[in-house]
């Protein structure tokens, strides 16, 4: 057992308010020493929790479902507010911050300027993904998961109005098999979708291997990041997907309302969406109801008037993430992963999914017989978490500490075994 030593006894203490035991962590120095391994990360972490308010009194262990607010993105939100009610209207300083937006979410995938869309859902990115494809009868079927968060099969499912056909690779075992995609996959496909990180479990899937292929039969691949970005570095360039798409109230720590599509340059030219708006046009001012143009670049997606309080919380959050490294939230948050599911297995819980025998992000599903009402029980001891189908999910991030995994689990136990 990590941390401090376990029992039934200790397991069934009566957790009242359980973050003040974690915020022992913040009173001493890192390293964190964990059954003598050091739990570290390349970044200040007091620094890092002293700018979430939210860890005075609660574990917030829900970044798979929102991430808590940062005093970063409360002064973002403010900035746009202040200046609506200073100026009435400021559009120009207003659409600028959204070109910020843009180009911050495209440094963090590696991506240019111009290859991204700025949307208000990943629902809305993917529907003008699917309005932009053609399905004919030589080339009509879409391949997509199990892993699939709903909204985005749903979007593929209803193209089948315009002649696709949706054919599905399951999950098994909590986790699609690496070889899942290839018997689906042939020369009739027209798009393979492919979530970067099942929303149920955190299971992680090999984009860059779908992606060659899908490319090998002339698809293309379209990636859904939103359970993964901010805490698993991805790099579009070196994976060749030719579409990404993320919001960024989960491990982006912004807010919901904004989402940001990645397409590859090469495709742009190619692609008209029919789910469109003012903003994808060559100059969205000419205010001509009458012409239908399409911006040069990836902004062809864009839809109407963009989310402008969103992109200003969006993009001062990213750049948070950023400024840490991502490579060092990556490297931190697989350190408290590989903790909760050991955690979790010497407690006697069962973990939904392959646990740490495949790769992950820190999300790890806990197997339950009512998952709401757990989220319910825990809520009452002040850790927050998020339950999903049969499983309740406990999600850390880079601010969270080994000692938080602790008493979220011995909390866990006792809500289960009541």
């Amino acid at each position: 057992m990590f941390g401090a030593y376990y029992s039934p006894a200790h397991c069934c203490a009566p957790w009242a308010n359980a973050a003040v035991r974690a915020q022992a962590d913040t009173q001493r120095p890192v390293p964190i020493y964990v059954n003598m391994h050091v739990i570290t990360p390349r970044y200040d972490l007091q620094a890092l929790r002293a700018q979430i308010p939210l860890l005075a009194d609660t574990i917030p262990l829900n970044n798979c479902s929102q991430a808590p607010l940062t005093t970063v993105a409360r002064a973002a939100a403010n900035r746009f507010l202040d200046d609506w009610n200073r100026h009435g209207m400021d559009w120009d300083a207003w659409i600028s911050e959204v070109e910020r937006a843009r180009r911050v979410f495209a440094t963090l995938i590696n991506a240019d300027v111009d290859e991204i869309a700025v949307m208000s859902s990943v629902s809305h990115a993917t529907s003008a993904v699917a309005s932009a494809l053609q399905f004919t009868p030589a080339r009509n079927v879409v391949v997509a998961s199990g892993a699939e968060f709903p909204t985005v099969g749903q979007v593929w499912l209803a193209q089948e109005r315009r002649g696709a056909s949706v054919r599905w690779v399951p999950v098994v075992d909590g986790a699609v098999p690496a070889n899942g995609y290839a018997p689906a996959i042939d020369e009739r496909t027209v798009i393979v979708s492919a979530a970067h990180a099942y929303y149920q479990n955190g299971a992680i899937q090999d984009i860059a291997a779908i992606t060659q292929r899908a490319h090998e039969h002339g698809a293309l691949c379209f990636v859904d990041a939103y359970q993964s970005l901010g805490v698993i570095p991805v790099d579009v360039k070196a994976t060749t997907i030719d579409f990404l798409a993320s919001g960024t109230l989960k491990y982006l720590m912004g807010t919901p309302g904004i989402a940001f599509l990645y397409v590859r340059r090469a495709l742009i030219e190619r692609l008209e969406p029919t789910v469109t708006g003012w903003f994808g046009r060559v100059n969205p001012y000419a205010f001509s109801a009458t012409t239908l143009d399409w911006a040069a670049t990836a902004a062809r997606f864009d839809g109407g008037t963009p989310p402008l309080l969103p992109a200003y919380i969006s993009r001062a959050s990213i750049e948070l993430l950023c400024a840490l490294g991502i490579d060092a939230v990556h490297e931190y948050t697989q350190q408290l992963s590989r903790l909760l599911v050991q955690g979790a297995e010497q407690r006697g819980l069962v973990v939904h999914g392959r646990g740490l025998s495949a790769p992950k992000t820190p999300s790890t599903a806990i197997v339950c017989v009512d998952a709401h009402a757990v989220e319910a029980a825990l809520r009452k001891r002040n850790i927050i978490v998020s339950a999903r189908g049969p499983a309740i999910r406990l999600a850390p991030h880079g601010y969270n500490t080994p000692t938080e995994i602790e008493v979220a689990l011995d909390a866990l136990v006792d809500v289960i075994n009541a």
